[in-house]
């Protein structure tokens, strides 16, 4: 089929560990770009996607028709369902960057591991082992950490600092239910097809919430549309979608591994770009947490 062509032709071409060191550093500009952005987080992430699908369609029905056609309802609904999931990941983590520090909104929100751990045990059967246990545990600990600390010491930083941390963390469960759903989905449908459905899905969703929210879907300055581009240009085509790509060809732990890169990268173009320093209690948790993602990633292989 033309999509495995494609595939094994990027196979042969492109280093699967390569293309993962690019998608991390593509992520993690996600945040800076948001935050530089002025427009409505809603309006921000409905652009990102649709823009990303835009991009993605050509490819999808020139390369992918016939996978895009012999798509069943069952993985159509099931595409939907993970889209639907995006939205509320993006609308959650986008609003989270505007009322908290990059360096925790980005942390928890790759906390995503810990809850596919535990939703992989509950829905799937997988087992919850003692590593997965204490890397949980450690998690919530270093969340805690980074909240609590600040917000007695002071130290928080930005406008709702705990609504956002809460905020990322919905974040983080709505991406692990976009991982979960997408899991099975992804072994069946080639890669281009399946994320511009699952886009495609995403845009609907993320238009109807900014809708509910009263946004304005147009008069903003050129700026914010070369942003938006940027948003889908980095972070979603060299992001997320070489991130699916590379999960065909890297075990699925040495991925979720990599991702913390993230909240180290994205906290370093903060302090450079945006001169926003983290406090101390959220440098301490987010080592915890990070510690936390990595026990419970690193025990999938044991």
């Amino acid at each position: 089929m033309a999509g495995e062509t494609l595939s094994r032709r990027l196979e042969a071409r492109v280093s699967p560990m390569g293309a993962l060191v690019v998608a991390i550093l593509a992520v993690s500009t996600s945040a800076i770009l948001v935050r530089w952005s002025g427009a409505p987080p809603s309006v921000a992430a409905f652009y990102r996607v649709l823009f990303t699908v835009g991009l993605l369609a050509p490819l999808a029905f020139s390369k992918h028709g016939e996978d895009l056609r012999s798509l069943g309802r069952r993985d159509a609904l099931a595409a939907g369902v993970t889209g639907v999931a995006l939205a509320v990941h993006f609308a959650a983590w986008f609003q989270s960057i505007e009322w908290t520090s990059v360096a925790a909104s980005v942390t928890l929100v790759q906390s995503q591991p810990l809850f596919v751990a535990v939703g992989a045990a509950v829905y799937l059967n997988e087992r919850l082992t003692v590593p997965k246990v204490a890397g949980l545990l450690v998690a919530v600990a270093g969340a805690v950490v980074m909240s609590a600390g600040e917000f007695l010491t002071g130290g928080l930083v930005g406008p709702r600092p705990l609504a956002g941390n809460a905020l990322a963390i919905l974040g983080a469960v709505m991406m692990a239910v976009y991982v979960l759903a997408g899991r099975s989905l992804r072994s069946r449908v080639a890669l281009v097809p399946y994320v511009t459905v699952v886009y495609s899905a995403c845009t609907v969703a993320l238009l109807v919430i900014l809708l509910a929210q009263g946004d304005s879907l147009v008069g903003y300055e050129p700026r914010e549309w070369v942003l938006f581009l940027a948003m889908a240009v980095g972070p979603g085509v060299f992001g997320h979608t070489v991130i699916n790509w590379a999960l065909e060809h890297v075990e699925s732990s040495v991925v979720s591994v990599s991702l913390l890169g993230e909240p180290v990268a994205s906290t370093l173009l903060a302090l450079v770009l945006l001169a926003e320093v983290p406090g101390t209690w959220t440098v301490a948790g987010g080592v915890v947490v990070l510690g936390g993602i990595y026990l419970t990633s690193r025990s999938r292989t044991e």
